[in-house]
């Protein structure tokens, strides 16, 4: 979703080139239909779009795409910005303007979380997809869902992962680091608002549930996994 027709061109070219099927949309209201009529494995969206904007883009998305990947480009640096979509479901937020080879480098870590690469998508390979009982969830790896207390929450994609990883390794202490690392398959900048905002929807999403306090703050640590 990008509505200058020459950024749109040269994202279309570079992404053709890595074998991918493209689709374009100019507008937010024309990413919208297109969102509600087909499935697509990962989005891209400006922040800034005529008609419906970037934000409702986002939102669209997760309701009708549930875990496709969700990429945000923008102008804007600020992190109040950077933590906004975050909390609204994106998955990563490239700030304009940007080098296509770190666009594509971004898209494949998206498509290999998302299983869309010929790998396995971590943190969950072929061999660790029996289902997990920490307390009152129950997680399948296979269908990437959580059960708490006997209700299906719904989560983006990346909180199921910091899900599945402290349900593999209950009690352990993750630092933000390791967390951001083994999710997002790059290096650690220092992205400790990204990190805490996931955490934060997620406790919000587990607190009808009665499971919310499963997930302890390690104060200047980190996370980890208490089901009591």
């Amino acid at each position: 979703m990008e509505d200058d027709s020459a950024i749109n061109d040269i994202l279309c070219r570079q992404l053709s080139k890595m074998g991918l099927s493209i689709e374009a949309a100019f507008s937010g209201t024309e990413a919208q239909r297109l969102l509600e009529g087909e499935r697509f494995d990962l989005v891209i969206t400006d922040l800034m779009l005529p008609g419906a904007s970037g934000k409702d883009g986002v939102q669209t998305a997760r309701a009708c795409a549930g875990y496709t990947p969700v990429i945000v480009v923008s102008a804007r640096t600020a992190t109040a910005d950077k933590v906004d979509l975050l909390s609204l479901g994106a998955d990563d937020y490239l700030t304009k303007p940007f080098d296509l080879d770190e666009l594509a480098a971004r898209v494949q870590v998206q498509l290999r979380r998302a299983g869309l690469d010929g790998s396995p998508s971590a943190p969950g390979a072929p061999d660790e997809r029996a289902p997990i009982v920490a307390g009152a969830w129950t997680i399948d790896p296979a269908e990437r869902s959580l059960v708490a207390a006997g209700v299906e929450v719904s989560l983006t994609r990346t909180e199921y992962d910091i899900v599945e990883i402290l349900a593999r390794n209950p009690k352990r202490v993750f630092t933000k680091q390791e967390l951001y690392e083994r999710i997002w398959n790059e290096g650690y900048l220092g992205q400790e608002n990204s990190v805490s905002t996931h955490v934060s929807n997620l406790r919000a999403k587990l607190k009808p549930t009665g499971t919310d306090s499963y997930i302890q703050t390690v104060w200047g640590i980190g996370f980890k996994l208490d089901a009591k």
